[in-house]
């Protein structure tokens, strides 16, 4: 009995030798998912993956789309995070270049800074931002990323829907001119929605930080203002961006080659009476302008946003 359990470790110590040397991990990582019931994309097959439906453009060189998936510093590691939220993958695993001594530091240090990821976060559409994301090293040298998207399919389903339903009872599609269509939903969100004071203080019943408690509830804070109208931008084909600092985020859209902005929380004030009431302050302006505005709410990392002239 001794001596078939020793053969059997040698067995065992061997195929892992021979897998970490020639097979790329691939016999660890069946084991891995095995127990696990977990399989994950990996980048020998990230041509046959799928690409999101809500794929956005780059436009920061802060992080962009890469098909290099063997990094080799910092920067390879935010192309690649960002690749993986922007295609919409929930999961994905890469390896670290031989000569990126520090790759795992790294990996860590950047999921201890939320900023990083937040920003990235902004850059992608709302349906693959995510709610969650963590980072697993394996002994084989494999990092496997696994992402909780903030908006469920079911979710996604269910919002496609009721804004198809906004488009068509207020004939969006009827407008020739797309500032117009813009102009209506706009005003459409703002006259269907109160800002939801108890989210802050964690009172809220609402899931007013989403495009949920938008649409279907009538209570919204910053980010699911911002939500709901880049999911409109994006579904009539104007592309956008989240802008995103510290405690407020808004949304950045190109129009006829040039960054404006909306920030429709400011433009939805809460009143004393508790009327509706729009206000425009904050439709279609310019960095400038935004940030001359109010600089302490509006302002934004210009590393991030360098497109944002």
């Amino acid at each position: 009995m001794k001596k078939f359990l020793t053969f059997c470790i040698c067995l065992i110590l061997t195929l892992f030798v021979i897998d970490d040397k020639f097979l790329d991990g691939n016999i660890y990582s069946n084991i891995d998912n095995l127990f696990n019931k977990k399989t994950y994309n990996i980048i020998s097959n990230v041509n046959a993956l799928n690409k999101s439906p809500y794929l956005n453009k780059d436009f920061s060189s802060y992080a962009k789309t890469t098909t290099n998936f063997y990094p080799k510093n910092k920067e390879d590691l935010l192309n690649i995070y960002y690749t993986i939220l922007n295609n919409g993958w929930d999961n994905f695993s890469y390896y670290c270049d031989s000569s990126y001594t520090s790759c795992l530091d790294d990996i860590n240090n950047l999921s201890k800074d939320s900023n990083v990821f937040s920003s990235i976060n902004q850059l992608v559409h709302p349906y693959n931002s995510f709610k969650t994301i963590q980072s697993n090293y394996n002994s084989n040298g494999r990092i496997d990323v696994t992402i909780e998207k903030k908006y469920s399919n079911e979710d996604i389903v269910k919002i496609n829907n009721e804004i198809n339903n906004i488009i068509n009872e207020l004939n969006i599609n009827n407008y020739t001119n797309v500032l117009d269509k813009i102009k209506v939903f706009h005003d459409y969100i703002a006259n269907n929605n109160k800002y939801d004071k108890d989210k802050l203080s964690g009172n809220s019943k609402y899931n007013s930080d989403s495009a949920i408690g938008t649409l279907f509830e009538g209570y919204s804070i910053c980010s699911g203002y911002t939500d709901t109208l880049a999911i409109f931008l994006s579904k009539i084909g104007i592309d956008n961006v989240r802008v995103a600092n510290n405690s407020h985020t808004w949304n950045a859209l190109l129009i006829n080659n040039e960054w404006k902005h909306i920030d429709l929380t400011w433009d939805d004030p809460i009143t004393t009476n508790n009327s509706d009431v729009i206000i425009y302050d904050y439709y279609l302006i310019s960095s400038k302008d935004i940030t001359k505005k109010n600089e302490k709410e509006h302002y934004y990392s210009i590393n991030v946003y360098n497109f944002l002239k």
